[in-house]
């Protein structure tokens, strides 16, 4: 397996990748029927259609009178008021009736004169002029009948409840929750000389974009260990993900294992912290593995900007804007950035900087050294940028609750 500058993999089309990759995952998931008050972060089976329109009705936005529009006033006010409950009736011409807020429009109807704007004498209705629609919920504007409203594949949120609930659905077709495996690589990890910090972050990100993980312990730096676990896992989960051995030295073990055992999609993305991720399909398994780097900010970063829209299907990446405070070079061009920030009063620090807490570089920018920085965790987010950046520059910062 060949590694020069000119393999990595652009952001977006590792993104690319991942929907695709995804699409295969969840293909290979059975489905299962969820109640709409335990759909969030689950992902649809199928699409979901209107069986009628929404509202089935047209009803009153205001307290006023019901009338139609293109009539002159005077206009006579029937002898009844109609209410949510009611059957509305209709309307002859030349008339109006009194209606609450909420209740159904008579047919003929099809405007509302709000209380405020109206005035009544001897049973006869003077107020403003109407447009048709005013103050009317009409009938199919919320929804129509056959309209699909949610895709298969679309990964659901407390809110589409609500929707969900307006249309009659109680309940969604959605795939099983993916099984994901994680096995921390290394030699030195497995001995317990130095602790994992990679998986328990791993986990919780997992967790958080609604699937279930899995820590599944350590292996050494051999070949054939690692061969053997990552086969196992595949047999056993949806997802296999792996931490450390991702970058090209006489023991990183874990692409060239996942190159024999799959498909390599990908390896190194020009991305900088976490370039040496990949990923790889497994159909001997139905499996998918992901392989990160194992330096733990490294990890986070890449994981959050690549390994997300595979869990979640969403790519978008949230901002805020804010002002850098400094001017900072950058090192090899080729890459985006992700340069940890903190915020304060509208002001993006960069943590690593040694105008910050964290000393560590001066005029350039030195991922490497921050990607196993821990105190880098304390960043509220970080800047995404090709290019260096100059004192009072205008940023957009991602905060990472935005993609945790």
């Amino acid at each position: 397996m060949a590694h020069d500058h000119a393999d990595l993999v652009p952001r977006a089309d590792a993104v690319e990748r991942v929907l695709a990759q995804r699409s295969r995952a969840l293909d290979r998931l059975d489905t299962e029927r969820v109640s709409i008050d335990a759909l969030a972060g689950r992902v649809l089976a199928e699409p979901v259609a209107a069986s009628e329109d929404q509202p089935p009705y047209s009803y009153a936005t205001m307290d006023g009178y019901a009338l139609d529009a293109t009539e002159d006033y005077p206009l006579d006010v029937v002898d009844r008021e109609v209410f949510p409950e009611d059957d509305p009736g209709s309307l002859d011409a030349g008339e109006a009736v009194r209606i609450a807020t909420g209740a159904p429009v008579p047919e003929h109807a099809n405007a509302v004169l709000k209380v405020e704007e109206a005035s009544t004498e001897g049973g006869e209705l003077t107020g403003t002029d109407l447009s048709s629609g005013t103050y009317v919920y009409e009938r199919g504007s919320n929804v129509e009948a056959g309209e699909e409203l949610f895709a298969a594949g679309e990964r659901l949120s407390p809110k589409d409840a609500i929707l969900l609930r307006d249309l009659g659905v109680e309940a969604v077709a959605v795939r099983e929750r993916l099984s994901v495996g994680l096995l921390a690589t290394g030699t030195e990890i497995h001995e317990g000389r130095i602790d994992d910090l990679d998986s328990p972050m791993l986990a919780g990100l997992v967790e958080s974009w609604g699937h279930d993980a899995t820590y599944e312990g350590t292996v050494p730096d051999d070949y054939d260990t690692v061969e053997e676990r990552v086969a196992d896992l595949a047999a056993e989960h949806d997802v296999v993900v792996t931490t450390g051995g991702t970058s090209v030295g006489k023991k990183d073990y874990a692409i060239r294992v996942l190159d024999e055992l799959g498909d390599l999609d990908f390896h190194r993305v020009a991305v900088r912290p976490g370039k040496p991720i990949a990923m790889a399909d497994l159909p001997e398994f139905d499996a998918t593995a992901l392989a990160v780097p194992g330096k733990p900010v490294g990890a986070h970063t890449i994981t959050t900007l690549v390994a997300r829209p595979f869990f979640t299907g969403r790519t978008d990446l949230p901002t805020v804007p804010a002002e850098f405070p400094v001017d900072l070079d950058l090192g090899p061009s080729g890459f985006e950035y992700a340069i940890p920030v903190t915020l304060d009063d509208e002001t993006a620090t960069p943590l690593g900087h040694v105008g910050s807490p964290l000393a560590v570089y001066e005029d350039t920018f030195d991922p490497s050294v921050l990607s196993s920085s821990t105190r880098t965790t304390r960043a509220d987010g970080f800047v995404l940028t090709e290019s260096g950046l100059d004192a009072g520059e205008q940023v957009r910062v991602v905060r990472y609750e935005s993609v945790e």
